[in-house]
C-alpha cells in the first residue's frame, strides 16, 4: 500500500512507497555511472591504497636494525678483540671502533650515535682471574627511549652470548636455559603486522572520506535535490548512494590483500571468505560514518576536514596500528571502543597471522556492525525529503 497526502485543492496525492526494487537499481545504476566517470574516485580507490601500502611497507618500520653503535676497545688482548667483534659481527648494530671514549662521547652528543660500549683495558685480567668479574659499559642516549632500550638490552645478550661460546663456560652452565619462541611471527617482523593494519586505514579512507565526499559535492552541485524530488524514498536513496561503493571497497580490499600476499610476502593464514566477510562487515560503519557526515556537512571542504578529524585520525592513532591499545591512559583506551578501525586492525592481524580465531573475530564483528547501525540510523533521522529542515 501507499501512503497518501493531501496536495493542493483537497486533493489527495498518492505518496511514495516505502521500498520499490526497481527505484532502487535505477539510483544504483546513475551512481555507478557517475563514479565510473569521476577519475578522483578512481584515483582515491586504486591507486592511494597502493601508494599507501608501500609507504607503510618501506617507509615504516617498527624494526630496530643497523643502529649506530660504538665501541671503545681499550684493550688489544685477545678477549677483548673477540667481544668487539662480536659486536661488529651481528646485523642489528653498524659499529664503530674507538680507543678513547671521548671521541665517542662526542659522536654520541652530536647524533652521529645511539650509543657505545667500553671494554676496559684490565677485562682480559679479570677475566682470567679468579673472583674478579670483568664489567663492560654501556651508554646509551636516552632522548630516544626505544632506541636505547634496545641498545641496552641486546648488548647485554651480545655480551651474555659471547661469554657462553668461551672456553670452559659450558663446564657451569646455567641453572635456568630460557629458549623464547615467536608464534605466528617468528621473525618480528613488523612489516607483517603493519600491512593488515594498513589495509584497515585504506578502507577507512575509501568508505569514510570518500563517501562523505560525494555525497557533500552532490549537495554543493544541487543535484542532491533533484535526487530528492523524485519519488524514491531516503533509504532507497541512501542505499543506491551506498552500494556502488561499498562494492569500490571490497575491489579495493581485494587489491590490497594481493599486494600484501604477493608482493609484501605477508602469509594469509585463515581463509579467504573470512578475510572478505571482515571486509563487507567493516564496510558498514565505514560508509554509515561517511554519510553521517555528509548529512551534517553539505560542504565537501567541511566534510572532508570533519572525515580526517573523525575517520583517519582515530583509525591511524587509536586503533592500535602503531601504538599500543594497552599502553594508553584509560579515558583514550575507553575512547577507543568506538574507533570501527580498532575492531577491523585486530581481525585483520589475527587473519592474516593466526588464521581463523573465531571467538575473537565474532567478538570483532557484532562490535563492528554494532557502531555500524548507529551511524546509519542517525544518518536516516538526519537526512529528509523536505529541504527545508
Amino acid at each position: 500500500m501507499s501512503a497518501r497526502r493531501v496536495g493542493p485543492g483537497g486533493r489527495s496525492i498518492a505518496g511514495p512507497r516505502r521500498f520499490n526494487r526497481r527505484r532502487l537499481t535505477a539510483l544504483v545504476r546513475k551512481e555507478s555511472l557517475q563514479l565510473v566517470r569521476d577519475p578522483s574516485t578512481i584515483l582515491i580507490a586504486f591507486v592511494l591504497p597502493v601508494v599507501l601500502l608501500f609507504l607503510f611497507a618501506y617507509a615504516v618500520s617498527l624494526d630496530v636494525r643497523g643502529v649506530r653503535l660504538g665501541v671503545v676497545l681499550q684493550s688489544d688482548a685477545a678477549p677483548a678483540q673477540s667481544l668487539a667483534a662480536a659486536f661488529a659481527g651481528t646485523r642489528y648494530f653498524r659499529v664503530r671502533m674507538f680507543q678513547d671514549r671521548r671521541e665517542a662521547n662526542a659522536q654520541l652528543v652530536s647524533g652521529a650515535l645511539r650509543g657505545y660500549v667500553v671494554i676496559p683495558q684490565d677485562f682480559a685480567q679479570r677475566l682470567a682471574a679468579q673472583g674478579r668479574r670483568p664489567w663492560v659499559q654501556i651508554v646509551t642516549d636516552g632522548s630516544h627511549p626505544n632506541t636505547a632500550n634496545f641498545v641496552a638490552n641486546y648488548g647485554r645478550g651480545v655480551v651474555s652470548d659471547w661469554q657462553a661460546r668461551q672456553p670452559g663456560a659450558a663446564a657451569t652452565p646455567p641453572p635456568i636455559a630460557l629458549v623464547p619462541r615467536f608464534w605466528f611471527n617468528p621473525g618480528i617482523d613488523s612489516r607483517r603486522a603493519l600491512i593488515p593494519g594498513a589495509i584497515a586505514i585504506v578502507m577507512t579512507i575509501i568508505g569514510t572520506l570518500l563517501t562523505a565526499l560525494v555525497v557533500a559535492r552532490e549537495w554543493e552541485r544541487g543535484t542532491m535535490e533533484a535526487i530528492m524530488s523524485t519519488p524514491a524514498s531516503v533509504a532507497e536513496i541512501l542505499l543506491g548512494k551506498l552500494l556502488p561503493y561499498f562494492a569500490l571497497g571490497l575491489a579495493a580490499t581485494l587489491v590490497a590483500t594481493l599486494l600484501a600476499v604477493f608482493v609484501f610476502d605477508v602469509p594469509l593464514r585463515g581463509s579467504p571468505l573470512a578475510l572478505l566477510l571482515l571486509s563487507m562487515v567493516f564496510l558498514v560503519p565505514a560508509l554509515g560514518q561517511g554519510l553521517l557526515i555528509s548529512a551534517l556537512a553539505r560542504n565537501q571542504f567541511v566534510a572532508a576536514q570533519v572525515a580526517l578529524l573523525t575517520g583517519f585520525l582515530p583509525a591511524f592513532l587509536l586503533s592500535g596500528f602503531i601504538y599500543p591499545i594497552d599502553s594508553m591512559p584509560w579515558p583514550i583506551r575507553l575512547l577507543t571502543c568506538i574507533v570501527p578501525a580498532r575492531y577491523f586492525v585486530t581481525a585483520l592481524q589475527t587473519v592474516f597471522l593466526a588464521g581463523d580465531v573465531w571467538p575473537l573475530l565474532l567478538r570483532d564483528l557484532a562490535a563492528m556492525l554494532a557502531i555500524g547501525a548507529v551511524f546509519f540510523v542517525l544518518a536516516l533521522r538526519r537526512t529528509h525529503k523536505s529541504l527545508d529542515r
